[in-house]
C-alpha cells in the first residue's frame, strides 16, 4: 500500500474510470465495501469521490465481507460493486474486487475498458450531474438474514460450543450473529479490529489460535475465517485443522447420500489426491483447474454445476450465492452436522488426505518460463511417477508473482514422498536455480 498502483490519486482514478464504464447512462448506484484495515478510509473516499466526478451514486456499506458486497449489490438492485481489501494479506496491504449487476466477478471485457479509461483525462461531469452518495445503515442485517436463508428453515445450532475467529476482518459483526440466532454457543477471538491487526496471527491463514481455543474450552469445532471472509476452515473437537479439501468432502457426500447433490465438484491442481480418490469411491466427478477461484468458477459455470474450491477454504457454492463465502460454506458444513447427528471428527473420516511435501526452488528470472522445456526436468518427472506407480501425483508450477518452481508430491508413502520431492527439486535447481 503507498506504492503504485495502491495509491490514494490512482484509485480517485480508478472510481471515475468505473463511474464512466460501468454507470454510464444508467440510475443504478455502485455499491461500496471494505474489510477492517486502515487504508480502507483512505481508498473508500477517493473512489467515492472519483465515482462522483464520473455522475454515479454511491451506496456505502462499510466493512462488510466480500462475498456480502456481491449479494448486496444483486439484492440494491446496483449497477455494480467495489470491495477494497487484500483478503488475507497483512494490514500493510489493500486492494480492489469488482463485481457486476449480477454480484459476480466482471467480464474481461469490462476490465479492460476500465483500464484503457484510467489513462484518459480526469474529466468531471457538470455540477448537476455529478453523483451522490448515501450510507446502507441496514446492510448488515440484509447480510445476516441472506446468510441464515442458505440453509433450511428450522436448521438449528442449538447446543454447539463452536469457536469462532474472525481475523480482526470484515466478519466480526455479522458471523458471530449468525451462528447466535441460529442457537449456537459461540466464543468469539479475532474480534477487535484496530485497522492493523487484520490476520495477524489469526484468521484461516494462521489458525492455530483457533485450535488451540478449541482445545482449552472444549468446544465441539472452531471456525477461522479470513480477513474479507471469503475463506473458512474448521477444527474438529481434538484441535486438528480440517481444510477447504476435507470440507468439500463432506457437503459433496452428504449432499450425494441424501439424492440432493447432481454433477461434480471442481478443485485445482494442487487439491488433495485423496479428495479426488474419495469421489472416485463415491461416483462423484472431479476436475482439475489451474489455482484460483477465478478458474473454480469458470469451470464450475462451464459444466453446468455448482460446487467447488480450493484447500485453503475458497470454496463456491453456486446454488447457495454467486461467489465464494465462508459463512455460507460454514452454514453448509453445520447443516450436515446437524442433519446426520455425526460429528466433524466422524464426517472427515470418510476422506483420507495424502501426505503432500511442497519444496520452493529458486530460480533465474527467466527459469519460470523455461522449466517446462528442460528434458532433464520432464524426464525426472517421468521417473518420480514411475516409482510413485499411479499411487500420488507431481506438480511442478510457477510462482504467479516471484522467481520460484514450486515442486509439489503427494503419495500414500510420506517418506517416499519426501525423498522423490527433495530428488525432483535438486534436478530443477540444478538446471534452472538462480
Amino acid at each position: 500500500m503507498g506504492n503504485h498502483p495502491i495509491t490514494a490519486d490512482w484509485f480517485l482514478k480508478l472510481g471515475r474510470a468505473a463511474g464512466v464504464v460501468l454507470a454510464a447512462d444508467d440510475k443504478r448506484a455502485v455499491v461500496i465495501g471494505k474489510d477492517t484495515r486502515i487504508s480502507g478510509y483512505m481508498f473508500e473516499s477517493a473512489l467515492e469521490a472519483g465515482l462522483a466526478a464520473a455522475g454515479a451514486n454511491v451506496l456505502l456499506l462499510g466493512p462488510m465481507p466480500t462475498p456480502a458486497v456481491a449479494y448486496l449489490t444483486r439484492t440494491l438492485y446496483a449497477c455494480a460493486g467495489i470491495v477494497i481489501s487484500a483478503s488475507h494479506n497483512p494490514y500493510e496491504d489493500n486492494g480492489i474486487k469488482f463485481f457486476s449487476a449480477d454480484g459476480e466477478k466482471l467480464a474481461d471485457d469490462v476490465e479492460q475498458a476500465i483500464e484503457h479509461e484510467i489513462d484518459q483525462p480526469f474529466v468531471t461531469v457538470e455540477s448537476a450531474r455529478v453523483g451522490r452518495a448515501a450510507r446502507v445503515d441496514d446492510a448488515a442485517g440484509r447480510y445476516i438474514e441472506f446468510c441464515k436463508g442458505t440453509v433450511p428453515f428450522g436448521t438449528l445450532l442449538s447446543g454447539m460450543r463452536i469457536t469462532l475467529d474472525c481475523a480482526h476482518g470484515a466478519t466480526y459483526k455479522v458471523a458471530p450473529a449468525v451462528l447466535r440466532e441460529l442457537g449456537a454457543r459461540v466464543h468469539v477471538i479475532g474480534n477487535e479490529p484496530d485497522g492493523l491487526n487484520i490476520n495477524d496471527g489469526c484468521g484461516s491463514t494462521e489458525p492455530r489460535a483457533m485450535q488451540e481455543h478449541v482445545i482449552r474450552s472444549g468446544a465441539d469445532l472452531g471456525i477461522a475465517l479470513d480477513g474479507d471472509g471469503d475463506r473458512v476452515v474448521f477444527a474438529d473437537s481434538d484441535g486438528k485443522l480440517v481444510d477447504g479439501d476435507e470440507l468439500l468432502f463432506i457437503i459433496a457426500s452428504s449432499r450425494k447420500a441424501a439424492g440432493t447433490f447432481s454433477g461434480g465438484v471442481v478443485g485445482t491442481v494442487m487439491t488433495n489426491f485423496g479428495l479426488e480418490l474419495a469421489f472416485a469411491n463415491l461416483g462423484i466427478p472431479f476436475i482439475r483447474t489451474p489455482v484460483g477461484d477465478r478458474h473454480v468458477h469458470r469451470a464450475l459455470i462451464e459444466n453446468g454445476w455448482t460446487l467447488g474450491g480450493e484447500a485453503s477454504g475458497h470454496l463456491l457454492s453456486l446454488d447457495r450465492t454467486s461467489t465464494g463465502d465462508g459463512i455460507v460454506s460454514a452454514l453448509q458444513v453445520l447443516e450436515v452436522l446437524v442433519r446426520s447427528g455425526k460429528s466433524l471428527k466422524e464426517l472427515r473420516q470418510g476422506m483420507q488426505k495424502f501426505p503432500q511435501t511442497m519444496i520452493n526452488v529458486p530460480v533465474s528470472a527467466s527459469g519460470r518460463q523455461l522449466f517446462k522445456d528442460s528434458e532433464a526436468i520432464n524426464r525426472a518427472v517421468r521417473e518420480v511417477e514411475a516409482e510413485l506407480n499411479g499411487k500420488g501425483r507431481v506438480i511442478l508450477r510457477p510462482s504467479g508473482t516471484e522467481p520460484l518452481i514450486r515442486v509439489t508430491l503427494e503419495g500414500a508413502d510420506s517418506s517416499l514422498v519426501e525423498r522423490l520431492a527433495n530428488q525432483l527439486a535438486e534436478t530443477v535447481r540444478s538446471e534452472l536455480g538462480a
